[in-house]
């Protein structure tokens, strides 16, 4: 039975090198090592080689570590569910991730409750349509002639956890940042209808654990604020208290204020913009470089923004490394 009201954490991960390969502050990889090393399984969402997101299932932490990062678009489920519950029914731990109406369909289908599986939720601006993400994916291969060959959606290595750029890397050893599909998807345009009334957004979730970048960090704690990542850590009942207190020694936390943490998603849904039937009619009709400049942000504005702060990341590199990187921000 989960609680009325959450308690609220700012959580790193004390290992450098694996917050750095989080999205966020790495809740995720202290969790589900836990479980892990209790013998159990994890399911979580993955990237496929065709730039599908997936849930697979890991019993070790190379598999798991390709669930961490963001992937924005809907995952397939496949027969997860199903899998989660044999899992359930041998004894077996599982820690399942997913997004909120995820976890409340996987305890929909197991019709009650077991000790023995864990969930983490994790906080949802919205679902974008995989149709825009797979005609970007093809804009951007015909702009630079080559294959995609890995997808960065949120490229914290060279932008800073603060900013949220895609990076593409192609066959040919080129790559290529941008901001297109993310000014698409905070224009909320392209998310699901299902999305524009979805009953999640607020502080009640169905996991055991909520997890999320923690936007609001500045008020709720400054002093966590490096550009590093920060997880925004929502612990919702007795089993995710008791987890958590299990990996507490991994990380640097400190409990926060609800009240300080109210991003966006945790208050309501996003309206339906009232430019959303014109984006698709014009998505269908016209080649997605029209959409990119019209919707996605391509333009003098965006151009000498982005050109300038790639011009100080440059200098930076050349000071602090001596070094330079092939790559091109539009």
């Amino acid at each position: 039975m989960n609680w009325k009201q959450p308690k609220v954490y700012a959580v790193k991960h004390k290992d450098d090198a694996t917050r750095a390969a989080s999205r966020s502050g790495g809740i995720f990889t202290a969790l589900s090592d836990q479980v892990l090393l209790d013998g159990g399984v994890v399911y979580g969402c993955v990237l496929t080689d065709n730039f599908d997101a997936v849930h697979i299932c890991a019993d070790n932490a190379e598999g798991r570590n390709r669930m961490r990062g963001s992937k924005y678009i809907q995952s397939k489920l496949g027969d997860t569910f199903k899998n989660v519950k044999k899992n359930l029914d041998t004894g077996r731990n599982v820690l399942f991730s997913g997004t909120s109406c995820q976890v409340d369909g996987l305890k929909k289908y197991l019709g009650k409750e077991y000790d023995n599986l864990f969930c983490v939720d994790i906080v949802c601006h919205g679902v974008p349509s995989k149709k825009i993400w797979d005609a970007y994916l093809h804009w951007q291969e015909q702009k630079k002639r080559s294959k995609v060959a890995s997808v960065d959606f949120r490229n914290k290595k060279d932008y800073g956890w603060h900013d949220h750029v895609e990076t593409f890397y192609f066959e040919s050893g080129k790559s290529t940042s941008s901001r297109i599909f993310r000014n698409l998807f905070y224009g909320h345009m392209i998310l699901r209808p299902s999305c524009y009334e979805c009953p999640y957004k607020s502080i009640m979730h169905p996991g055991d654990i909520t997890i999320a970048d923690y936007w609001g960090i500045e008020k709720a704690a400054p002093e966590f604020d490096d550009n590093k990542g920060v997880s925004l850590v929502l612990v919702n009942n007795e089993a995710g208290e008791r987890i958590l207190e299990l990996v507490k020694e991994q990380l640097i936390w400190k409990e926060t204020q609800l009240e300080n943490s109210l991003q966006p998603p945790l208050k309501a849904p996003f309206p339906k913009p009232e430019n959303r039937e014109k984006f698709w009619r014009d998505f269908r009709t016209q080649p997605f470089g029209y959409i990119a400049k019209e919707y996605g942000g391509i333009g003098l504005k965006n151009n000498t923004k982005v050109f300038l702060k790639k011009v100080k990341r440059k200098i930076k590199r050349l000071v602090v490394k001596g070094g330079k990187r092939d790559s091109r921000t539009i």
